[in-house]
């Protein structure tokens, strides 16, 4: 259902600290032409943590409208807690998105009957689920007993897979039938030679065409060219998490003047070293 490369898409901020709705519309006619099958907006990258709940809910419609169903929108509606995450879920529904990234619950680490009842629960609303294992960010792994049972659910399609293991995706995939996409960029080919059938990317926020193309070809059985795609990016799939995510990706935004070089605390600029070893990255990538 979700196959294909998304742009987990940030949420650009003018320089006064608020959502920048014209530079947002940019950034996804940016990524349709860019061959991208879909856009993620509001998770990780999209800064979620620091959008308050109307800003949260008008990111995803801006972001629909927008689209106008020219590509896929999985909206960013996980929380810690299951009430908002139905209440954020219930609004990205009625607004006409494709399908809802749910992350682990963060910080409160629920047993596993408590993760299986938090996704049944929003799974239940009918929209197309895509569980996201993110440890580093969640402080917990979604165990692979919860994965496989959620999998039993008929709304609950794929998982995005952040933890950085592509033996996990062997895992998953032998013990379930539930679509998978990489949460890392550098990881994007060998999970898809796993049986992995697309990605939910950081880095097709400045490269959406090689990202849509690496994946596209190896959905084609392509494999010698999405390893050429692969080898030619990998060190900006590695420099653009050279600081916590989104702060290098929206920083090279800033530096192909996409967007502001803006963010709200606790996330702030990157050091001038690493920007400008960011920046030699994107010189060699062609990105400036």
């Amino acid at each position: 259902m979700f196959e294909g490369a998304y742009t987990a898409i940030v949420t650009p901020f003018t320089r006064d600290g608020q959502v920048d709705y014209p530079r947002f519309r940019d950034l996804i006619e940016f990524q349709i032409a860019g061959g991208v099958d879909g856009l993620v907006p509001v998770g990780t990258t999209g800064e979620s943590p620091t959008l308050d709940f109307k800003e949260h809910e008008k990111v995803i419609e801006v972001a629909i409208e927008t689209a106008r169903r020219r590509v896929k929108i999985i909206a960013g509606t996980g929380a810690n807690s299951t009430a908002e995450a139905l209440e954020l879920t219930r609004h990205a529904k009625d607004a006409g998105a494709d399908g809802t990234l749910q992350v682990t619950p963060y910080y409160n680490k629920p047993n596993s009957l408590g993760l299986v009842r938090h996704f049944s629960a929003v799974a239940d609303l009918g929209l197309p689920v895509v569980l996201y294992n993110v440890p580093g960010r969640s402080g917990k792994e979604i165990p692979l007993d919860v994965v496989v049972e959620m999998s039993r659910h008929p709304k609950v399609v794929a998982i995005k897979e952040a933890g950085g293991s592509a033996d996990r995706v062997s895992q998953i995939l032998t013990r379930c039938q539930l679509e998978v996409l990489s949460g890392d960029d550098g990881l994007t080919l060998p999970m898809m030679i796993i049986g992995a059938v697309g990605v939910i990317s950081v880095a097709s926020n400045v490269a959406p065409r090689p990202v849509a193309d690496l994946v596209h070809h190896a959905l084609a059985g392509r494999w010698t060219e999405a390893r050429a795609l692969h080898l030619k990016y990998y060190q900006l799939f590695t420099d653009l998490f050279l600081d916590t995510n989104p702060i290098p990706v929206k920083t090279a935004l800033a530096m192909m003047g996409r967007i502001e070089e803006s963010f709200r605390l606790p996330m702030c600029e990157m050091s001038e070293a690493l920007k400008k070893k960011l920046a030699e990255t994107l010189k060699v990538a062609g990105l400036i």
